[in-house]
Order: structure tokens, then sequence, then C-alpha cells
């Protein structure tokens, strides 16, 4: 189909005095993994809230699967899965007989134990949710949201308190959602996580959009060559010797960062410049490597790094 997965336009948010979303526009893709990234307050859990009908917007246009999510959610309920943050699920329940339940409610569901199984849940699978550890119950979570075969699915935080297995089997899971067609839109404070699953990110501070496009083009830059030393070195000798167009900082304490206007000029004949330079001075650099951008260096960049409520 031609629709977008999720599809929303100048949606506005208020709560009182305060506006979460202030005139946010995106697009999710059918197929393809959608990465909603911002600070805490920047207006995510609003958007996405408003994107799965649980909230209603002051003002804009959203639609989801072509759909209107709060005049169609009966059309919508069967074919989109939501996993939320935390929550969501009774307590009392055993983990197998929730997905059981919900499977009963769709016409051609995943298989319960398959599913289990798949998760690394069968051991539990007769345990009650309220004794399942943090990371057993964000699986169960995830298997509820896809136990229908949605053709779109919201993760809100979906690896948070997994162990390192968990989490590869999850993001396993998820490609093979995309790889099925299903549009997925992802919430993750992980950047490493949305950069490895993402395909489009979207950054939002301050309820708007502040980058917008695939993950490729936003981490596209110029390379650097960082190393850790002793701080406050007198690098104006180092900088004579680098070639035409590039420059050396000390960007934090004892962290060094040599960039150049040619990206080209990153290489072996820099590095060896700089171990030269650090071997005349009897330094031993740490960490010497180039770097290219990355997506935390991108979210840094446009919603900055002090620390928020």
């Amino acid at each position: 189909m031609d629709t977008p997965a999720v599809e929303v336009t100048d949606l506005v948010k208020r709560y009182g005095t305060v506006t979460a979303v202030a005139g946010l526009s995106f697009t999710a893709a059918r197929g393809a993994v959608t990465a909603l990234l911002g600070p805490n307050g920047a207006g995510k859990t609003s958007t996405i809230e408003i994107c799965e009908g649980f909230r209603h917007a002051d003002a804009g246009r959203v639609r989801v699967l072509g759909l209107d999510p709060i005049r169609d959610a009966a059309a919508l309920r069967p074919r989109v899965g939501v996993m939320p943050q935390s929550g969501g699920v009774p307590t009392g329940v055993r983990a197998g007989e929730w997905l059981r339940l919900l499977a009963a409610f769709y016409a051609h569901p995943l298989p319960p134990e398959a599913l289990l199984d798949r998760l690394g849940l069968s051991a539990v699978a007769r345990t009650p949710f309220r004794r399942l550890s943090g990371g057993q119950q964000q699986r169960l979570s995830l298997a509820a949201a896809i136990i229908g075969r949605p053709e779109l699915v919201f993760l809100d935080e979906p690896t948070t308190g997994l162990d390192p297995q968990a989490r590869m089997a999850t993001w396993e899971l998820i490609g093979e959602l995309r790889t099925a067609g299903v549009g997925v839109v992802l919430t993750t404070h992980y950047m490493e996580e949305a950069e490895r699953l993402a395909d489009h990110v979207v950054i939002i501070d301050h309820g708007r959009v502040v980058a917008d496009g695939p993950t490729a083009a936003l981490t596209r830059g110029d390379r650097e060559l960082r190393f850790r030393a002793a701080p406050g070195l007198d690098v104006s000798d180092l900088a004579a010797a680098l070639p035409p167009g590039c420059s050396v900082t000390e960007r934090d304490a004892g962290q060094y960062t040599v960039t150049c206007a040619d990206p080209d000029e990153i290489g072996p004949g820099l590095v060896a410049t700089v171990s030269t330079w650090c071997a005349s001075r009897g330094l031993l650099p740490e960490d010497l490597r180039v770097h290219r951008r990355t997506l935390e260096d991108v979210f840094l960049e446009l919603t900055g790094r002090d620390l928020r409520d």
C-alpha cells in the first residue's frame, strides 16, 4: 500500500499552560523501523500516545495506517500492536495464559508456545506476571504486542532491563518484523540501539522536530582522529605539523580531536603524524582511533549535553 504506517502533521498537545508537542510532523513508513528520539520531556510519549489513540490532539492531523486513531480505533485495534514501557498486564496472570488469551482475539495469531520459546519465556510460562523479572516482563510485553501479526507495532523502550542475549534476540525479532513488511515505531534512549535498528530517525526536542531523515544521512559527516593523553597539552606544534585544512582541539580534559576539511586526510599518514608527535614528547596516546560521526553525536549536538528533569 502507498499510505504510510504513521503520518503526523502539525501535531499540537497542551497540558494546561504547558505545550508538550508544538507543531510536530513526521512520517513512518511500512516495512521500516522509525526511531522517535528525544530527551526526557521532549514530547515523545505524548506523540506516541496520540498515535496509539490513547490521547486526543489539540491540533494537527494524525493518521495510522491511513485511519484516524480515535475515530477508527475499532478498525485499527486488530492491526496495530502496542508495547508499553511498563504495565498493561494483570499482575496475577501467568505468562502463557496471557498470550493464549490474547491469541484468542485474533483470526491468525502467532502460536503462543512458539513465541514464548523464541523469547526465552517457556520456562516461566506458568509464572505470574508479578513474579517475572523486569527483563522477562519486557519480553512478555513484546510478545503480546506482536502475537496478532500486526501491520504496525509501537515499541516503547523495548530492551530496558534486558541482558545482552535477550537484547540481541529482541533486535533480531525487530529485524524480522521489518522484513515481513511490518512498520515499527521505536522509542529508545539507547542511541546504539536506534542506530543499529532504525531505517529512519526523527529527533524531537521541546515538542518540535529538530532532525528527520534516514539514519545513514544523519550520521554522515567528516571523520575525526581522536586520542586521549594528559590534559592541557600545548598542541600548537602538532597543529603546525598537520596537513592544510586540519586542526586539533581539546574538547574535554585530556580528549583530543583532529579534524580535517577533506575527510580523505584522515588516514594512515595522519595517524603516523600524531603518533610521532606523541612519541617525541614521551606521551603514550590512549584510544587512538579514527572516529566517524554517530547517532549519539548528532543527538547531543542537537539537544545539548545538559541534564534534564
